[in-house]
């Protein structure tokens, strides 16, 4: 008797950046879940990933490594889920303490903003949400979401957050033609995350949409996301005409924030509309093994 598939979820956030579980309350919630395998793709930050793969081992949950990248392409703001790099690759290091140091940049000047919008707020409240003692937005969105002004973290974001990184001249994040080559070189791939939605091209046709994804993937991006919770069935038939006709590597997850969007499911995501066969964590694994090869050929061409 053949069988039963079991699911994956590839774009997963713990509180390390605006998720609610710890990353090895996830692995948990994976094995509870029935997962085969989880990544964890905390924005733009990975300080999670070893935890997580700690704790999958000790559930006996497969994990892939992975973080969702804040990227500038076309005077647009895009998620990429980059996954199964390697965290120790020195230009890897490089690119990720300079994006680091921009997100953790004027800490106090954000509070201060969002202080004088009428929110109790101070930096020694928020000093005690800090993940790993590191002050960064997220801690200040997790202090915020602690005062339940909203029952989703999102307009913490909208109102608060996002005006005061505009008003400080923080809305710097680093284009796609740098960060792309980057992961490549830590032996990573890359996905173009929620194409749809406003971090993505929500607004484009379809024909904007497909040269604005074909562009970014001569420039290196991998693959797209095939499965979303909230894409309509345009959109998951727009997702699958492109994988197919690019031969792009199909990726997907849940999006998962816990609490912080109650109406995901880890794996399963809106009332179970989304299953992601376990297959699918082969194919990406050998994409970042086709990658590493690559580079090693390329070094050794250089080094020639």
């Amino acid at each position: 008797m053949k069988q039963r598939e079991k699911r994956i979820d590839l774009h997963v956030h713990s509180l390390v950046s605006d998720g609610s579980y710890t990353p090895a309350g996830l692995a948990k919630l994976a094995r509870e879940r029935g997962l085969a395998a989880f990544s964890l793709t905390d924005h733009d930050n990975i300080a999670g990933d070893e935890e997580a793969a700690e704790a999958a081992r000790r559930e006996g949950v497969d994990f892939i490594p992975g973080m969702e990248l804040t990227v500038e392409f076309e005077n647009r703001k895009l998620h990429i889920v980059c996954l199964g790099f390697d965290p120790e690759q020195p230009d890897f290091q490089s690119f990720y303490r300079r994006m680091r140091a921009t997100k953790e940049a004027k800490i106090p000047e954000i509070i201060q903003y969002i202080a004088q919008q009428g929110i109790d707020i101070s930096l020694e409240k928020v000093k005690p949400f800090a993940y790993g003692k590191v002050l960064d937005r997220y801690a200040i969105m997790r202090y915020l979401v602690s005062l339940h002004l909203y029952d989703h973290a999102q307009p913490l974001w909208d109102n608060y957050l996002d005006p005061a990184v505009r008003l400080l001249d923080l809305e710097v994040n680093i284009t796609a033609d740098e960060a792309l080559p980057v992961i490549h070189k830590a032996g990573g791939v890359t996905s173009l995350a929620h194409f749809h939605k406003k971090i993505g091209f929500k607004g484009f046709s379809r024909l904007e949409q497909e040269t604005a994804i074909l562009h970014l993937h001569q420039l290196g991006l991998d693959g797209m996301e095939r499965w979303y919770p909230n894409y309509t069935a345009e959109d998951a038939a727009f997702a699958g005409y492109m994988i197919e006709k690019y031969k792009l590597l199909p990726t997907g997850g849940t999006d998962f924030h816990g609490s912080n969007r109650p109406e995901i499911g880890l794996g399963t995501g809106i009332d179970n509309n989304i299953f992601i066969p376990d297959a699918y964590l082969t194919g990406v694994r050998a994409a970042c093994k086709k990658i590493s090869g690559q580079e090693q050929e390329k070094q050794v061409d250089e080094a020639n």
